[in-house]
């Protein structure tokens, strides 16, 4: 009978255009705890269970390098997306991708100018710069518009859910992947606010992507007499 009625109750939410609110925590622990919680929590609907009102819709998104640093250090956008990479520092910048997800090489360019990268496929891009070892952001880039940054504290709200089942993903970049999939799981979503759960998520140091240059090569040390770390 309480199959019944979740049911019935489903069917009047989405006859009625109600839409969830889907809330929950994530707690990390076993590697050093003294940062903020970044995971990136998101919902994919189960085929046939919600409407066609789930495509996500492309953005248009800003990754800021500014003091060299990238600004923010994670960045979620659904696919299709663009995202401008403006210089705001005054000296050259060559920002790149190589690893899983959108590969790209935006070149060597100067302060006070930028570079559009278009995020046509979904998956996790780790950014970095050819020139400052110390730079390095993470685009995330999700096929669903059901989706919500963790705050420092942890906590997370997905607004604007229509009801129905979703799988649940995390990602933490500080994670292992095996590790994050284990922690996947299938909600039925109703009610008008929903409760989806604490998640403890293992973290490692190791797990944080290693880089080189986009040569492969170790990063030189800089120089302040060489040209491309000022603007002449």
């Amino acid at each position: 009978m309480l199959l019944v009625f979740a049911v019935i109750a489903m069917l009047w939410l989405r006859a009625s255009g109600q839409t969830v609110s889907v809330t929950g925590q994530v707690k990390t622990y076993g590697a050093n705890q003294n940062h903020a919680t970044q995971a990136v929590v998101w919902l994919t609907p189960i085929a046939q269970t919600v409407s066609d009102a789930s495509q996500a819709k492309p953005i248009h998104a800003v990754l800021r390098q500014k003091n060299k640093t990238f600004e923010p250090h994670i960045l979620v956008v659904t696919k299709g997306s663009t995202v401008d990479f403006p210089n705001l520092d005054p000296w050259f910048h060559n920002v790149f991708s190589l690893f899983n997800g959108k590969k790209f090489d935006l070149g060597l360019y100067e302060a006070g100018t930028s570079r559009t990268v278009h995020f046509d496929r979904e998956g996790i891009s780790y950014i970095f710069c050819n020139i400052h070892p110390e730079m390095s952001a993470v685009v995330v880039v999700l096929s669903t518009p059901y989706y919500a940054q963790a705050t420092k504290s942890g906590e997370f709200l997905i607004a604007g859910v229509p009801p129905g089942r979703y799988r649940l993903h995390l990602w933490s970049e500080n994670s292992f992947p095996d590790a994050l999939q284990g922690l996947s799981r299938e909600i039925e979503v109703s009610g008008i606010t929903q409760f989806a759960g604490v998640f403890r998520v293992p973290e490692n140091e190791t797990a944080k992507v290693q880089h080189k240059n986009k040569y492969g090569q170790d990063y030189e040390p800089p120089s302040p007499s060489n040209p491309v770390y000022s603007q002449p």
